[in-house]
């Protein structure tokens, strides 16, 4: 069943969003979320975001109502007013991540111009090649329960589905039913016409009915279709063109355009099918779920999307002799919290039992089960024997936590030593913000027990780091005792239940009076205060004006245990909403978190407005750039349709508790969702670290509020992975990035840290950044023979300025694929227009940059240029090999003119081809083509080391038509000295068999 509703849309101001389309350049499928259809006043349109998201939320129902069991469900298995709601809030986010993936296809310049991720420019049978990898790799890594990386690849294999619908003339063949064949190769095929088979008659409106010639809709062999976007690839004559005002190609033959991207004339010349797309675009999504879930199981499935799924519960522990009491607290508050889940009905799946034990020098093995019986066995198997040096491998061992643990995890800490690996401090901190993972340390420094060795005079400030993680990722750092360290404890039970809200989260600076305050909701239950610190004085005042001090005799409004470190404060039943005052003075400094249990939580994430080829919200990979504007994009979750409620503003909060900038709040939401989505503009993003704070009213008009404590870090450096490739054992992969400076000219140093040791020695690297400039490297992975298909790598980039604080972070989830035949070319694509060429040929040239990459996993072997007056230029970015291999995987022979073959770095039509097997597993060679005008086509062939090869076709012409000459003019370089016309560069990209 589809369920559609009608968004919140009367704050747009029209003027606005009319100067924002005259900026956007091309759009080539569904939009991607949203924003898109503000951008596009399409406000009727179904986007790839609801589509996926309509998708996942029906399936996980269904899957619930096939369970033994009432499962949050109505009376009758429909959606009820509580079903969705007790999805949790591990679901939503697990939905945003396949979401995020989807549109990414749109944002990532890997993928964005890439007709084979769209299944445009009748590229069908390489799209359906890649669906179906899509859909391997995802059903790989949901048996090897790596949950995220199945997500990434569950959104990816959604887009190019989804496009489909949207892009080929399917529709207008008069189908009802999804194409089965795309998935399954024995499913029947229906043909694709071939490249001199004209598909299109012209049309010369906005909206185009019957130009699609009849041929193709024949009774006896039906053809498949897609429009060509752009001018990448070349476009034959006679062909359909994607179409709308933002494809460039649109004016050649055949004029006009097929899209059903968006159901507004002015973008999609089939607009009036959009709906019909849209609709069997979201049978496909719901088939590969079914699929999906028949393939892995109904439990795994549900476990892929964390439905109604108990908190982890992380334990990070030090085994050295010196602690025995850490190990029997961390037992004694897993057995407690294990049985409490028994006597609750609030999950359906039991949560994730993780143990990373350490022991200098061994880390781990890493424990991970869902069987809490087995989880108090790897427990009750520690022991406290021997080491007791100072300092530790903790952060080893917290990294290896992260990367085995679910997103959103809390996890604890328990130790006496200061860190011996804090080079890794970086990566940690980086993979907690990655996941919104907390990290809470129980440090446990005796003076009198006298167990640790000293290897040298250790620093009064060793633990520095620790209070920083913790800082930033919204945890805590207790020192506490021996003596109390059990009861101190009580904080793990505190936070590893279901449903529980953060209210208050603030340090206060040394030896200064504070006062907090924190809003109670009706829907709030069991709040508690965790006082990390050493207070002289406390005082609770209730919204009625009552107050409590803390520190004296027991009060009527709140329990007070106090312990060293920590000061655990318990609300007594009932609970007065409204708002709660805490003044307190101290010794040092002090941090005040306020929990309680309540459904009503948020997720977001930070997006900034993407005008490449597709309009949208693209989420901001690490942190944000200071100064600038960007978007705020929550979902508040929990929320039941029957529950009245909205949301106002948020205020960005230091990390004193004090307000920085208030951002108001608009809703996008459909009205059937318990998912409300909320977008909020920052014109400028602060300067200091913030965390966001929520408010809004319930149905009575009463406060709510709810804070996400997690500190974002503005910076003024950028870092972007631009290509990965997949891991296959025994070959090299690379990951590509670019490094942007935001700031003033100076110098950085990057880092990079995976969780197996895939790495080469590639760094780290120092490089120099001009003022607004950017660096782009690579870094090199090399797979064992001997891994594992399905295992999940993590690789951590970080870069970091040398004369300020200024850093920033990507992580890249990587995959280990089986090791198949590669029967899959390589692919071109155009990346930059570098010059124009005048009227009169022999006055100018013309020239364009371009990538060449590996599809599959063989690696690139040889470039040729086959045709063309020009010079085809390899711009080299390093080589980490110095083997050179051909394409048959021999070393080229001994002879002067291969060896001397094999370093050139430039090329014409007659030459022998060009050895580049030191871009091998993926990486994609840049190229650059110069020529006379007068000589206005080229024909370069690639080949991989299978000896799969494609022809990529250059041509150069005029542009005629003055419409297109701005629209171009506005978004690609021009010559200066070279203002007389716009010269086009179309690539054509024809895969054959090996030449």
């Amino acid at each position: 069943m589809v369920w559609r509703g009608q968004e919140s849309r009367p704050w747009i101001r029209l003027c606005v969003l009319g100067s924002l389309l005259l900026a956007l350049p091309g759009c080539q499928s569904f939009m991607p979320n949203f924003w898109s259809r503000v951008l596009t006043l399409s406000w009727d349109s179904y986007t790839h975001q609801y589509m996926t998201e309509q998708a996942i939320l029906n399936v996980t129902m269904e899957t619930l109502k096939s369970l033994p069991g009432p499962h949050h469900l109505g009376s009758q298995g429909h959606y009820s007013s509580g079903s969705e709601a007790g999805l949790g809030r591990g679901f939503w986010h697990a939905v945003g991540e396949v979401v995020r993936s989807n549109a990414a296809m749109d944002f990532l310049s890997s993928t964005r111009s890439d007709p084979v991720y769209h299944f445009d420019s009748e590229r069908v049978d390489a799209a359906m090649e890649m669906l179906r990898v899509f859909w391997n790799q995802s059903v790989l890594l949901a048996n090897a329960r790596e949950y995220q990386g199945a997500r990434e690849n569950l959104g990816q294999l959604f887009h190019s589905l989804q496009d489909f619908y949207s892009h080929s003339n399917w529709v207008e063949m008069g189908q009802k039913a999804i194409y089965l064949h795309l998935l399954d190769p024995k499913a029947p095929a229906i043909p694709t016409a071939s490249e001199n088979f004209p598909t299109c008659a012209k049309c010369h409106s906005p909206s185009c009915r019957n130009n699609i010639l009849k041929v193709m809709h024949g009774p006896e062999v039906p053809l498949l279709t897609t429009g060509y976007f752009s001018d990448y690839p070349i476009k034959p004559p006679g062909k359909c063109s994607h179409g709308g005002i933002l494809d460039s190609g649109r004016h050649q033959e055949a004029q006009g355009g097929i899209n059903k991207d968006s159901t507004s004339p002015f973008f999609s010349p089939h607009h009036y099918l959009h709906a019909e797309a849209a609709k069997l675009a979201t049978m496909a999504t719901l088939m590969v779920l079914r699929d999906l879930r028949d393939t892995v199981g109904p439990k795994n499935f549900l476990r892929l999307f964390s439905v109604s799924q108990a908190p982890a519960l992380v334990f990070v522990i030090d085994t050295t002799g010196s602690m025995f009491e850490e190990i029997s607290a961390a037992r004694q508050r897993a057995y407690s919290i294990i049985q409490a889940r028994e006597h609750e009905s609030a999950y359906i799946l039991p949560g994730t039992f993780l143990l990373v034990p350490f022991h200098d020098p061994e880390v781990g093995p890493v424990y991970e089960t869902d069987d809490p019986e087995q989880f108090l066995r790897y427990l009750d198997d520690l022991t406290a024997l021997g080491g007791g040096d100072e300092p530790e491998m903790c952060f080893t061992a917290i990294q290896l936590a992260l990367t085995n643990s679910p997103p959103l995890s809390e996890i604890f800490v328990f130790t006496d030593a200061s860190a011996k690996d804090r080079h890794l401090y970086n990566s940690v901190k980086a993979l907690t913000l990655e996941k919104q993972s907390k990290v809470i340390f129980l440090l446990t420094e005796d003076t009198k027990r006298g167990m640790r060795k000293r290897r040298e005079t250790l620093s009064p400030d060793r633990f520095s780091l620790y209070t920083s993680l913790a800082s930033v990722s919204g945890g805590l750092t207790i020192f506490t005792s021996n003596k109390d360290i059990e009861k101190v404890s009580a904080i793990v039970q505190d936070s590893a239940t279901a449903n529980k809200v953060t209210l208050l989260h603030a340090e206060s600076h040394a030896d200064s009076d504070c006062s907090h305050s924190f809003q109670v909701d009706r829907s709030m239950k069991n709040v508690t205060l965790h006082l990390v610190g050493a207070l002289t004085d406390c005082t609770l005042q209730s919204p009625n004006g009552q107050s409590q001090p803390l520190l004296g005799p027991p009060g009527h409004l709140a329990e007070l245990e106090r312990l060293q470190g920590l000061y655990r404060v318990t609300l007594r039943p009932p609970v007065e909403p409204g708002q709660w005052h805490i003044t307190a003075k101290a010794k040092g400094n002090v941090t005040f978190n306020v929990i309680g249990d309540s459904g009503l939580d948020f997720l977001y994430y930070i997006a900034a407005e993407s005008n490449e080829t597709h309009p949208g919200l693209s989420r901001v990979e690490g942190s944000p750039v200071a100064g600038s504007p960007v978007f705020l994009v929550l979902a508040v979750t929990g929320l039941s349709p029957a529950q009245k409620a909205s949301f106002s503003h948020v205020t960005l909060v230091g990390a004193d508790g004090e307000g920085l900038q208030e951002v108001s709040l608009n809703s996008t939401s459909s009205w059937w969702s318990s998912e409300q989505e909320l977008v909020g503009r920052i014109e400028a993003v602060p300067r200091q670290p913030f965390c966001v704070h929520l408010f809004g009213r319930d149905g009575h008009g009463n406060t709510l509020e709810r804070v996400s404590s997690e500190m974002i870090e503005p910076t003024h450096v950028q870092i972007q992975v631009l290509s990965s490739s997949r891991l296959v054992p025994g070959h090299r992969s690379s990951v590509a990035f670019e490094v942007w400076n935001h700031g003033p000219a100076r110098s950085f140093s990057l880092s990079a840290e995976d969780d197996h040791g895939y790495l080469s020695p590639t760094g780290p690297y120092s490089f120099h950044i001009g003022e607004k400039d950017s660096f782009s490297r690579e870094v090199v992975l090399k797979t064992p023979k001997k891994a594992a298909a399905g295992e999940a790598v993590t690789l951590t980039l970080m870069v970091r300025a040398r004369d300020s604080a200024d850093s920033n972070y990507a992580v890249v989830h990587l995959t280990v694929i089986p090791q198949d035949h590669d029967t899959s070319p390589p692919s071109c694509s155009a990346m930059l227009l570098e010059a124009a060429c005048p009227e009169q040929c022999s006055l100018g040239n013309w020239s364009v940059s371009l990538a060449v990459k590996d599809r599959g996993h063989s690696g690139l072997a040889e470039v040729q240029l086959s045709q063309g007056e020009g010079t085809l230029l390899v711009l080299h970015q390093g080589s980490h090999h110095s083997a050179r291999e051909g394409r048959h995987g021999h070393r080229p022979g001994n002879s002067q003119q291969e060896a001397h073959g094999s370093e050139r770095d430039h090329m014409v039509a007659g030459e022998p081809p060009l050895s580049v097997t030191s871009w091998v597993g993926g990486r994609p060679v840049r190229l650059g083509y110069v020529s006379a005008c007068c000589a206005p086509t080229a024909e370069l062939v690639v080949w991989d080391r299978a000896g799969n090869s494609r022809r990529c076709q250059l041509a150069s012409f005029q542009q005629r038509a003055s419409q297109e000459e701005t629209i171009k003019a506005s978004c690609q370089p021009v010559h200066p000295c070279q203002g007389l016309g716009l010269v086009l560069l179309l690539i054509s990209l024809l895969a054959v068999g090996p030449v």
